[in-house]
């Protein structure tokens, strides 16, 4: 059905092939124990990165005057913001390449909603769904417009795109339509889309929660980038859940034509595929890690190597600039790439 959609698609391409797509898990940027809550620091850090990873200076060592572009008023800012037009006009580019997309999870915002009325069951005939699908869809946009403004910020120009707006829908919570022709305008433009999992209508099930992950899939199959960056809130993809002491990294993973996976590194687990246990959070309604692995392999698959690593740090900075290799011992996260 993806595959279907895909082919779908307007004529328009972008100019060049989109360099990277990036999820910036919800577990990451937000506070996931506390119901609407941003890790602001997290944030913050994840979108400095994406702007030094975007960022086509040399670097001479001075610190580098970034154009801010959230000109809206904060809560609690005691002045209007600031604007120096002359300066901006007088800018002959903004010197990055902006040939990324950005798709973030939902975290502390959304799952609540949609657990509480069961939007990923579908049933809109219920009035509990027809509401929760509502107070979802308030959540995650209000979650989006934080993101777009904390990349405005960091002079990265961003526009924020709900898949529901943007007319994606499912089937058997499968993609069914799935529009990019807004996407790939954006990317030609200079603009960089900030997608989210987003409450959807479905064929069959009335509707249902598309995640993040499905969306980065389907964009890595319609665009092809050149690599995928997975941000979450622990180093990589682990044997068994990271909170076990006895837990252990998986550096590398294989992935067949099949979609079969295998681990390369670390030694002791060569070759393994059954021994990876996962946990995922009661009020978790898109599959949480399991989810993860299983879409990164499918885009593995397509030849496009796909890094997961912990956001805010110097080995997140080095996915997002590619500057890791299978041989990087001392990068700390999971590569997951085709073994062809």
């Amino acid at each position: 059905m993806a595959e279907e959609a895909a082919q779908e698609q307007p004529s328009p391409t972008a100019p060049r092939k989109v360099r990277c797509i990036v999820k910036l898990g919800g577990a990451a940027i937000t506070n996931k124990g506390e119901l609407e809550s941003i890790n602001e620091e997290s944030l913050q850090s994840a979108c400095a990165q994406l702007r030094q990873a975007m960022s086509e200076s040399k670097g001479d060592g001075a610190p580098e005057k970034v154009l801010g572009m959230d000109w809206s008023k904060r809560h609690g800012d005691p002045a209007d913001p600031a604007v120096d037009a002359e300066w901006i006009s007088g800018m002959a580019g903004l010197g990055l390449d902006t040939n990324f997309i950005v798709v973030h999870g939902a975290g502390s915002f959304g799952h609540f909603q949609a657990s509480r009325s069961g939007v990923h069951k579908g049933g809109l005939h219920s009035t509990l769904v027809k509401a929760g699908f509502v107070a979802t869809r308030i959540s995650v946009t209000s979650l989006n417009q934080e993101i777009v403004r904390a990349l405005a910020r960091e002079g990265i120009p961003s526009v924020g795109m709900s898949p529901f707006a943007c007319g994606w829908s499912t089937s058997q919570r499968k993609i069914a339509s799935a529009n990019a022709s807004q996407i790939i305008q954006s990317l030609h433009t200079g603009f960089v889309p900030v997608l989210h999992g987003d409450a959807v209508l479905d064929e069959l099930l009335d509707c249902t929660i598309l995640s993040g992950d499905v969306i980065i899939r389907h964009l890595a199959q319609l665009l092809s980038p050149k690599y995928v960056v997975f941000l979450t809130d622990v180093h990589g993809v682990y044997d068994r859940p990271p909170t076990d002491p006895n837990a252990v990294l998986l550096k590398e993973i294989e992935v067949d034509d099949k979609g079969s996976w295998s681990i390369v590194k670390p030694a002791l687990l060569q070759g393994n595929n059954k021994g990876v246990e996962i946990s995922v959070a009661a009020h978790d309604t898109t599959g949480g890690m399991e989810t993860k692995i299983l879409e990164a392999a499918m885009i593995a698959r397509l030849g496009i190597d796909v890094y997961i690593t912990k956001a805010g740090t110097e080995h997140s900075l080095r996915a997002l600039k590619r500057d890791v290799s299978s041989d990087s011992e001392d990068w700390l996260g999971t590569i997951i790439r085709s073994s062809k």
